[in-house]
């Protein structure tokens, strides 16, 4: 199942889970700011080392970073990982 690692106050985090629920795609939600450090790291590795940036996405090991929500773009990126 697809995991989206994500704060309730972000803009981007909602969007992308009223896409994915439209789009009747089943996912985890998890809040990352109620994560223990191991869970945090993996999503700062995911986004390149420095910090966590949300909504970052995993399926089956293949990660998708945070990224300001675009609705094509996120469309082709879950396609690139194997959800769509």
């Amino acid at each position: 199942m697809l995991t989206l690692y994500a704060a309730k106050w972000c803009p981007h985090c909602t969007k992308t889970v009223d896409y994915l629920k439209k789009n009747k795609i089943l996912f985890n939600y998890i809040e990352i700011e109620e994560q223990p450090q191991e869970i945090v790291q993996k999503v700062i590795d995911a986004n390149g080392g420095d910090d966590w940036v949300v909504p970052t996405l995993e399926y089956k090991g293949k990660w998708r970073e945070g990224k300001v929500f675009n609705e094509l773009e996120l469309y082709f990126d879950l396609k690139k990982i194997g959800i769509i």
